[in-house]
């Protein structure tokens, strides 16, 4: 392992520990309202854009993927059978985002005169799992490099606003535990902001939000290889690079994950062994979630161009509606 790696994940565990301490320093009403998560984002965010982080400290940053992934596999150790009660209704509001958000989200894109291909890549970050999504789909469908790399900074900006603001909107509306997991699960799109945005809410949230998201990552092969089909674009080299690019965006932590939470299930690990990999677990999301920070460049929305990012927060604004409208007609508590 490359030792700037290494050192890449230190910072991001010393400005992790930093937002743990300035979090608990905040008090409001006897209470700490801000959560780490957010300190950790905004420092990032604030030392990326502020022209802080040395040039060749950027590509280890980046590297958060691993600490962040191991941290989801760990959380697997607090499912229990109350969060999966609340898959089955998750489930049916996952659906009608999907089916809704992706039709609106591909037609508006062609009716505003976006090239088709960059509309369906909008759709699939929008509705199923954000980059990875994208990342399957392009080369399924011949997507010129510009295209993916227009609608991946947008998905990247719209989840962004999402963490940020979908928490504030559920204390806004009350929203129970339940509740506002089931909506960050079904409405963020990438899988770290949305495990993100259901912990900066509350630990059920978080645990609600981390399966049901999951569970929606299932289906973003099924989905991009439907989309090949319907592009036709499964021929020769393409349909080798799509195998390729499949292989390398499936979600196989989903599997570790599953397997912790069958063992704290069945009881099978040691007394005091799940609240250890609970808080370790969260502690590396707080390092993926300092890594998204620094990773958060402001500047990008220029290089993108208007018409794909308003689309993309259009369609994730119509997305948290239904979402949400869903939730409220199942009057989830």
């Amino acid at each position: 392992m490359e030792t700037a790696v290494v050192l890449g994940w230190v910072v991001l565990a010393v400005v992790a520990w930093i937002s743990q301490q300035v979090s608990r320093l905040i008090v409001v009403g006897g209470s700490h309202p801000v959560e780490a998560i957010m300190v950790g984002i905004v420092i990032g965010a604030t030392v990326r854009n502020a022209g802080l982080v040395p040039r060749g400290w950027e590509p280890h940053l980046k590297r958060f993927q691993t600490p962040l992934l191991w941290g989801i596999v760990l959380l697997g150790a607090g499912f229990t059978f109350r969060v999966a009660r609340e898959l089955p209704l998750g489930l049916v509001v996952m659906f009608a985002t999907m089916v809704l958000g992706f039709g609106f989200v591909f037609l508006v894109g062609r009716r505003t005169g976006l090239p088709e291909k960059l509309s369906v890549l909008l759709a699939v970050g929008t509705t199923i799992c954000g980059g990875s999504a994208i990342a399957i789909t392009a080369p399924l469908i011949g997507a010129e490099e510009e295209e993916t790399s227009y609608a991946v900074g947008t998905i990247v900006i719209a989840a962004f606003l999402l963490l940020v603001s979908l928490p504030f909107l559920g204390g806004f509306l009350d929203l129970s535990q339940t509740a506002f997991g089931v909506w960050a699960g079904t409405a963020v799109h990438n899988t770290p902001q949305t495990i993100g945005t259901g912990y900066i809410y509350g630990e059920m949230a978080g645990q609600i939000a981390t399966v049901v998201k999951l569970t929606r990552n299932m289906f973003m092969v099924l989905v991009a290889l439907m989309v090949s089909v319907w592009f036709r674009a499964k021929e020769v080299d393409g349909d080798r690079l799509g195998r390729k690019a499949v292989l390398k965006a499936f979600p196989w932590f989903l599997f570790g994950y599953v397997a912790m939470a069958v063992f704290a299930v069945q009881q099978l690990f040691p007394v005091g062994w799940i609240g250890f990999f609970k808080e370790a677990g969260k502690f590396l999301i707080l390092m993926g979630m300092v890594g998204i920070g620094f990773g958060t460049d402001f500047r990008a929305m220029r290089r993108f161009g208007l018409r794909p990012l308003l689309v993309g927060i259009l369609g994730t604004a119509v997305v948290t509606c239904i979402s949400l409208g869903m939730i409220t007609i199942f009057r989830l508590k």
